[in-house]
C-alpha cells in the first residue's frame, strides 16, 4: 500500500493522460462492439463538442491544482481532518479517504447541484446530451467544473486526506466517469451485483433519463452505497425504455450548439416536468 501512494503521490502526467485519453478510446471501441443503443448521430462531431468541455474541464483542474495541492499537504501534514480522528493503519486511511472524498466531492456536490437553482443551470449542460457516451462524462461547463474542484477541496480539507490519497481518488473519478457513460451493454444481473458497491452502467443510465422523478436519482460517482443510504437510489426494468437529455433542453439548436450550451447557465431558467424548487418559485420567476 505503501508504494502504491507514494506512486500517486508523485503521479506521472503521463500516467494521468493515459486514464482520460486511453480510457475514451478503449469505451468508443467497446460502444462499436456492444452498444447499448444503436444512437443514429455524428459520433465524431458529438465527441468534438464533448472534448471541448473536457479540455476545459484539465485546462480549470490545471489552474486549480495548487489549491487543491496546498490544502492536502497542510491538513496532512497537520493531521487535521476525519482521517485522523482515530490512528488507523494506512490501508484504512486509503479506503476511508477514498470514501469521505467520493461522498462530499462526488456525490454531495452532485446532490447539491439538483437542489440549488442556480447550479442545476450549470449542471444542465452536461444533462442536455440526448446521445450519452463515454465523451459525455466530461460535458461540464466551465463553471459547474470549478463548483465540483471547489466541492472537492472541501471534500480534502474535511478528511485531511494526503495528495496520494487524492490522486488516486481522482484517478478512479475519471476512470468511473468514463465506465458509467460510456453507451455499452452489460449483462444485467452483473450490472445489478456490482451496483451493490459500485456505481454501474445502467444504474447511472437512469441518472439520465429526461424527466423526473429518475432525473433526481442515483448521484453517485464510484461507490452506490451513497444513493442507497441516502435513498437516492432508482433502476429501471428495462434500461432501453430511458430517453437522454433534459426536458427543457431537447432540441438540438439548444443541446448541440457550442455557442447556446455556454449560454444556458445565463439564460431564463425553466421549470422541468414535475416542476423543480417549488411551483410557487418558478411562477415568480417567469411572470
Amino acid at each position: 500500500m505503501e508504494q502504491i501512494i507514494a506512486f500517486f503521490e508523485d503521479i506521472p502526467t503521463t500516467f494521468r493522460a493515459s486514464i482520460l485519453i486511453g480510457g475514451i478510446f478503449l469505451f468508443w471501441i467497446m460502444e462499436g462492439v456492444i452498444p447499448l443503443f444503436e444512437f443514429q448521430y455524428k459520433k465524431v462531431r458529438h465527441a468534438a463538442l464533448n472534448l471541448f468541455f473536457t479540455l476545459c474541464t484539465a485546462i480549470i483542474g490545471f489552474g486549480l491544482a495548487g489549491v487543491l495541492y496546498f490544502v492536502s499537504t497542510w491538513a496532512s501534514k497537520n493531521e487535521i481532518g476525519l482521517l485522523y480522528l482515530v490512528e488507523m493503519p494506512l490501508w484504512a486511511q486509503v479506503i476511508l479517504g477514498v470514501l469521505f472524498l467520493d461522498l462530499i466531492g462526488a456525490y454531495f456536490a452532485h446532490w447539491t447541484e439538483h437542489k440549488v437553482k442556480w447550479m442545476w443551470k450549470f449542471h444542465l449542460v452536461h444533462h442536455s446530451d440526448t446521445t450519452v457516451d463515454v465523451t459525455t462524462g466530461l460535458r461540464h461547463h466551465p463553471g459547474e467544473t470549478v463548483i465540483r474542484i471547489s466541492f472537492t477541496i472541501l471534500a480534502v480539507a474535511l478528511t485531511g486526506a494526503g495528495i496520494g490519497i487524492v490522486m488516486l481518488y481522482q484517478s478512479l473519478s475519471v476512470l468511473f466517469a468514463h465506465l458509467t457513460h460510456a453507451n455499452i451493454e452489460m449483462p444485467k444481473k452483473v450490472d445489478r451485483a456490482l451496483s451493490w458497491i459500485f456505481i454501474t452502467p445502467l444504474m447511472h443510465k437512469v441518472h439520465h433519463h429526461y424527466t423526473q422523478p429518475l432525473t433526481d436519482t442515483n448521484y453517485g460517482n464510484i461507490f452506490a452505497i451513497w444513493d442507497r443510504v441516502f435513498g437516492t437510489f432508482a433502476e429501471v426494468e428495462d434500461t432501453r425504455s430511458l430517453r437522454y437529455g433534459i426536458d427543457t433542453h431537447m432540441e438540438s439548436e439548444e443541446n448541440d450548439r457550442l455557442s447556446n450550451l455556454l449560454k444556458i447557465p445565463f439564460q431564463a431558467y425553466r421549470p422541468p416536468v414535475g416542476s423543480k424548487f417549488g411551483e410557487d418559485e418558478d411562477i415568480n420567476h417567469e411572470s
